[in-house]
């Protein structure tokens, strides 16, 4: 198989297989929770975008980056990053802007993990991180759709 080939694939299986732990484990439990106890557990592994620096780190890649891709998907990343962190705080204080900086966040960070996608071009030089599309990118995709769902299905609003 070709680089590209085995990225999707294991890109489409993470994808798989985050997405049936979704259905079979956490819809079930966010069934229980109140809307921002919801999104607040579904925020969380955005957090943790700030990962995504590491394109601009040199020898992390097994060949040059293109700053077109490597400066946008890291400070992409790093800005979901501090938006998601903010999101938890507003959660966690039931504050008034909370739902709609989740909404920002999410679109913000969807779009931002798609556009990064989109760069097939680079898979071959992604060297040691390759792992963050291929095994943290799906999680994030089936979080962010979950999130969206809950926003769209709001059982409670915040105080």
């Amino acid at each position: 198989m070709q680089p590209l080939e085995i990225f999707a694939t294991q890109l489409l299986f993470s994808l798989l297989v985050y997405g049936l732990l979704a259905k079979w484990l956490v819809v079930p439990k966010l069934r229980s929770l109140s809307n921002e106890q919801a999104l607040f557990w579904l925020m969380i592994p955005h957090t943790s975008r700030h990962i995504g620096l590491s394109f601009l780190v040199p020898g992390l890649a097994a060949g040059p980056l293109e700053p077109a891709f490597s400066m946008p998907t890291a400070y992409g990343d790093f800005a979901t990053a501090i938006l998601a962190l903010l999101s938890l705080v507003l959660l966690r204080a039931k504050h008034r802007l909370a739902l709609a900086l989740v909404w920002i966040t999410n679109i913000f960070g969807t779009a931002d993990l798609l556009k990064a996608l989109s760069n097939p071009d680079m898979v071959p030089y992604l060297g040691a991180n390759w792992y963050i599309p291929t095994m943290w990118v799906p999680l994030l995709l089936v979080s962010h759709f979950l999130i969206f769902k809950q926003l769209l299905n709001q059982k409670t609003a915040l105080a």
